[in-house]
């Protein structure tokens, strides 16, 4: 981001070196010095291949990029011809309980930006009648279908593919968590004369499964991502108690006892990409606990990392590419990376509990000024990873990048950590930020004043 500065000064006060450092000062949101009044950001165009900024009648603190059958590795290039189509499926935090609901959403005709458009705003703005309607034609298009839900805010959604449908699991502020079936709103959004019934008979799918087994309400909720006969789900509540779900042939069994291990709320939990029966939950009580469901502990995780962080861990990530890599972010804006072969060393059985001196994580990141709300490993590239921060700002980072390997490091800033790769900002109060899993470095952030979808030059 440019900072914009409509100061005038004169040359006897401001010298020319002085001025040229003024003009080329990195501005960094969050933590750099407040804009002045007669300041303001300017986004840098040329940074990006794609964005869009979309507008929603109530703000969502969760969603997921849903799979479609419209292929894998879509590419999005500046110039690129093609436009974009994707999916998405999100919980709504509406001002009024009874409006709250499941938005699913295509967002269609999504163009890359142009070379013309990541031009200076003066030549921008030179476009003749023609090229005007041009872009009229090219706008992008949004069909949405709603499924009520009458339990209120939504603290937390997350979709999974199973056999022949969509599902989608929903945590709400009324202590319910319920499974959804998204094949008929899907149908709606992809087919007009099917909205227009949906819409006209005011159709709203019941759940197929409700459980009010938690005492409170919570946020932690995944899917197992690895192929088993079942589909697994894990939920944790504000009081450390995590359920495990497993669907049946018409319907769905939760385990009769939670797992409980933490001594503060489960913020976050996360299955193995490669074992059906582990997870990890992460919690307030700083710690992140190792799980395997196969030991019938249920009161005793199989490893606890006490102290993981300085302050509550509130999100967790299990790279797919390389399974023993786990990301965590906490509330003092630090993200750290662990590689779980020493966390069993350190603190499995026989570990010391982390005191033999040995550091399980290889990566400590202090950057963000504000907790960390949202982290997750690129899906196809090992080392690169996303993050929002309660300071306004996603960050892109690719581990790949050693201190060593920078050049110009000082004109890049003796503070910004060489990992970080971008620092996207322009939303308020950002809840999460997740990778298209079909669109190659494709972002799209849920905040308070709305999505933005966009990939940049970067990834």
């Amino acid at each position: 981001m440019d900072c914009e500065n409509s100061d005038t000064y004169d040359d006897d006060e401001v010298s020319e070196g002085e001025e040229e450092k003024r003009s080329s000062e990195i501005y960094l949101p969050g933590q750099s010095r407040p804009l002045r009044d007669d300041e303001e950001l300017v986004m840098d165009k040329s940074a990006y291949r794609l964005y869009y900024h979309l507008q929603v009648e109530a703000p969502s603190l969760s969603f997921e990029p849903l799979l479609d059958c419209l292929g894998d590795s879509r590419e999005v290039e500046m110039n690129g011809v093609d436009p974009l189509t994707i999916y998405l499926a999100a919980g709504t935090q509406a001002q009024e309980e009874k409006d709250n609901g499941i938005i699913v959403m295509r967002l269609s005709n999504m163009r890359p930006l142009t070379a013309k458009e990541t031009r200076d705003e003066s030549d921008s703005d030179s476009s003749s009648d023609g090229e005007v309607g041009e872009d009229l034609d090219s706008l992008p298009e949004v069909e949405c279908a709603k499924i009520c839900h009458s339990s209120g805010t939504i603290n937390r959604l997350r979709a999974h593919k199973f056999q022949e449908s969509y599902l989608a699991a929903t945590w709400s502020e009324s202590a319910e968590v319920n499974i959804w079936d998204l094949s008929r709103p899907l149908l709606a959004v992809n087919d007009s004369a099917v909205m227009a019934e949906y819409t006209r008979n005011h159709e709203s799918p019941t759940p197929l499964f409700t459980f009010k087994g938690h005492r409170t309400e919570g946020y932690g909720l995944a899917w197992s991502s690895c192929s088993t006969p079942f589909s697994n789900l894990a939920t944790g509540d504000n009081n450390g108690a995590v359920f495990i779900w497993q669907s049946g042939p018409s319907n769905w069994t939760v385990s009769s006892k939670p797992y409980r291990g933490h001594q503060g709320s489960v913020e976050d939990i996360q299955w193995s990409p490669s074992e059906a029966t582990v997870f990890i939950t992460a919690s307030t009580d700083r710690s992140f606990c190792v799980w395997d469901t196969r030991s019938g502990l249920r009161t005793s995780a199989m490893i606890t990392v006490a102290n993981a962080h300085a302050a509550d861990v509130n999100v967790a990530s299990w790279n797919a590419q390389q399974p023993g890599t786990l990301l965590t972010g906490a509330d003092d804006g630090c993200i750290r990376v662990w590689d779980l072969r020493m966390v069993h060393r350190c603190y499995g059985p026989g570990g010391g509990g982390g005191d033999s001196g040995l550091t399980a994580h290889t990566h400590s990141f202090s950057f963000h000024s504000s907790p960390i709300t949202s982290i997750e490993w690129h899906p196809t590239e090992a080392g690169i990873f996303v993050a929002s921060s309660e300071d306004d700002t996603t960050s892109l980072w690719d581990l790949g990048l050693e201190q060593d390997a920078v050049e110009n490091e000082e004109k890049r800033g003796s503070n910004l950590p060489v990992q970080l790769l971008f620092l996207h900002s322009g939303q308020r109060e950002v809840r999460e930020s997740r990778w298209h899993p079909q669109v190659p470095g494709l972002v799209i952030s849920t905040a308070l004043d709305g999505f933005n979808v966009f990939r940049t030059i970067s990834v």
